[in-house]
């Protein structure tokens, strides 16, 4: 991914203001799929594992005025799911744990956007929303960070980089296959780079 800052990111936002009419458009924005990724972890056997998972479909949708306003849709292919062990993956796969043969999909859409210390999207910034994983929907919140390349203007915002870090419990979506060997908590790393639309 582009080399970031987030201090001259934050400056730029620092220049507008707080709050935003309700009628606003909000600026549509579109992956970059070559600085995307979706990465999970996971505890098998006592050894930690990670994996990946492709984006489907995104619906992104920014208020660069009033960030708080911004909400996102992304629906990621879980039956394109990897893992580095082959065995793993099968298993993950399978009716136990996410059952793709029935449930193909994983489904987020955000219900709100918190800003951090100053109204900030840094110092503990948080993105919640709606979690939809075999047909069972919680919620989730996810800790935010959003930042711009490196050596662009404060007031160009046409090219961002948001990262989303996070966990959830797969029994609370009924993925309970393998108790015996995969711990409960499964971690989320998610890196996105988007540009705005047209």
């Amino acid at each position: 991914m582009t080399r970031l800052t987030r201090r001259t990111l934050l400056a730029g936002f620092a220049a507008l203001p707080l709050t935003h009419p309700a009628h606003a458009d909000l600026s549509p924005y579109v992956l970059v799929p070559k600085g995307t990724s979706v990465d999970f972890t996971f505890d098998l056997s006592g050894l930690a594992q990670s994996g990946t998972m492709p984006i489907q479909s995104a619906d992104i949708r920014i208020d660069l005025s009033n960030l708080t306003n911004s909400r996102v849709s992304v629906t990621l292919n879980a039956a394109e799911a990897r893992t580095r062990l082959p065995f793993a993956r099968n298993a993950m796969l399978s009716a136990g744990v996410l059952y793709v043969a029935r449930f193909p999909t994983i489904h987020f859409v955000s219900t709100g956007v918190q800003l951090g210390e100053g109204g900030r999207i840094s110092r503990g910034a948080k993105i919640t929303g709606d979690l939809t994983l075999r047909d069972v929907t919680k919620p989730i919140a996810l800790q935010a960070d959003l930042f711009r390349p490196s050596g662009s203007a404060s007031d160009n915002l046409d090219m961002l980089s948001i990262r989303l870090t996070g966990a959830l419990n797969r029994h609370d979506f009924g993925a309970s296959g393998y108790a015996d060997l995969v711990q409960d908590t499964v971690g989320l790393d998610i890196r996105a780079e988007i540009k705005r639309a047209g």
